[in-house]
């Protein structure tokens, strides 16, 4: 794989550092997770393919302890707030003196400088104050934040292990590791980039809710079914908004005797007449220019009752190999289902039944290779792992005894 050989330690935090160590253990680092010798709770859910120590960071022979680990690994990846390490003796200005190669990941919400260094937050805070939330949800609404993606993985996990990558690549050439400041506000900000850098292009000059590609333009929504359910528009371009009208309407035709759910009866009127269904009259030639922004509400109007005259299944008849840009809003059960990501075994199974996606980019020749069995319990590798950097059998017996590692694993050889 593409990441085999590379030692990486992450210290147990919140979910942005687990993903970053996952991303590396999935690409083939061996990634060892440093957990708290005095818990054997974890809310790690991404620790896949990883390996976990218990070590005891509050006493001298814990802090010990890791700077071995530290003196032959590649990557370290920290998530606390600014100055915790410093205060443990295991800054960077400490750590790469031992080890000059090592790649120090500190990854932070606001990053290690600035007012909000020392701040708690989370990703909603992050996304805030990188200037996105505002742009982000429906006019004369208050912001919609998007789950805890933004800020938490893409701008967070991501961008770090980004960092982590380019890190070890110019080590190749310098022999030199570094230390790298991944801040979550700057990574949702610079991910972004295209918001920031379209702006005169008018792109965003209305408010929130009211542009092309926030919900404003009728031909890029999300639309209610007959069902309940969901469909995507994305018809931008003037050859799929083409299609996108062609299959509505198209898709005005009949199916027989449907009968439709009792909640958007009020809302559609039907009949029937020599067996066809009627549903709303939706003629392209009377319709507005796409580019109409005066005219969208209105138009919206009308797709949102179009939409409701089918369920989600029968819309995805309609326009599935067509060029409309118009696919269903599936939810995570659904997704895995669907025939396309089947086809490309896009979701993987471990072997307690949980599905989860398979990991991404694909590479040709040194793909991911995600393990399928269960995640580590904390210290469940501490005897293999100690052994592995050099440590003797009685050095790790002393350890444990002081409480300063925990063993958790049944087939321990203590």
């Amino acid at each position: 794989m593409a990441l085999a050989g590379v030692r990486v330690l992450e210290l147990a935090g919140l979910a942005p550092a687990p993903f970053c160590g996952m991303i590396l253990a999935d690409f083939g680092a061996k990634v060892i997770r440093v957990d708290k010798a005095n818990t054997m709770y974890t809310s790690d859910t991404m620790a896949r393919g990883k390996r976990s120590i218990a070590l005891n960071l509050k006493s001298p022979e814990g802090i010990g302890v890791l700077k071995t680990l530290c003196k032959k690994s590649d990557v370290l990846i920290e998530p606390f707030r600014h100055g915790v390490m410093e205060n443990l003796g295991l800054g960077p200005e400490v750590i790469l003196k031992e080890n000059p190669q090592l790649i120090y990941a500190r990854l932070t919400g606001f990053g290690q400088s600035g007012k909000y260094a020392k701040a708690a937050g989370h990703d909603i805070n992050y996304v805030s104050i990188s200037g996105l939330l505002s742009r982000l949800g429906k006019h004369d609404e208050n912001p919609t934040f998007p789950l805890n993606l933004l800020a938490d993985f893409a701008g967070g996990s991501y961008i770090c292990a980004l960092g982590i990558v380019m890190s070890l690549f110019e080590r190749t050439r310098s022999g030199q590791g570094q230390v790298i400041d991944s801040s979550m506000v700057e990574g949702a900000a610079y991910l972004g980039s295209f918001v920031w850098k379209s702006q005169k292009l008018g792109l965003w000059s209305s408010p929130r809710g009211e542009n092309m590609l926030d919900g404003g333009a009728p031909f890029y929504s999300t639309y209610k079914t007959a069902d309940g359910k969901y469909m995507a528009v994305g018809a931008i371009e003037p050859q799929f908004y083409k299609e996108l009208l062609k299959a509505l309407t198209a898709g005005h035709h009949s199916f027989g005797n449907l009968i439709f759910l009792t909640a958007f009866s009020a809302r559609i009127q039907w009949c029937r007449t020599n067996g066809e269904t009627k549903g709303l009259d939706l003629d392209s030639s009377d319709l507005p220019n796409q580019m109409s922004f005066s005219d969208w509400p209105d138009l919206k109007k009308k797709f949102t009752e179009k939409f409701l005259e089918k369920t989600q299944e029968q819309w995805c008849q309609v326009f599935d190999g067509t060029d409309a840009c118009v696919t269903p809003v599936l939810s995570l059960d659904d997704a895995t289902m669907h025939e396309h990501n089947k086809e490309r075994g896009s979701f993987l199974c471990d072997d307690e039944g949980e599905v989860s996606p398979w990991p991404a980019p694909r590479l040709s020749r040194t793909p991911a290779a995600p393990p399928s069995s269960r995640d580590p319990l904390i210290g469940e590798h501490t005897y293999e792992v100690l052994a592995e950097y050099g440590f003797s059998a009685k050095e790790i017996s002393d350890l444990q005894s002081s409480g300063v590692v925990a063993c958790n694993n049944p087939k321990s050889h203590l």
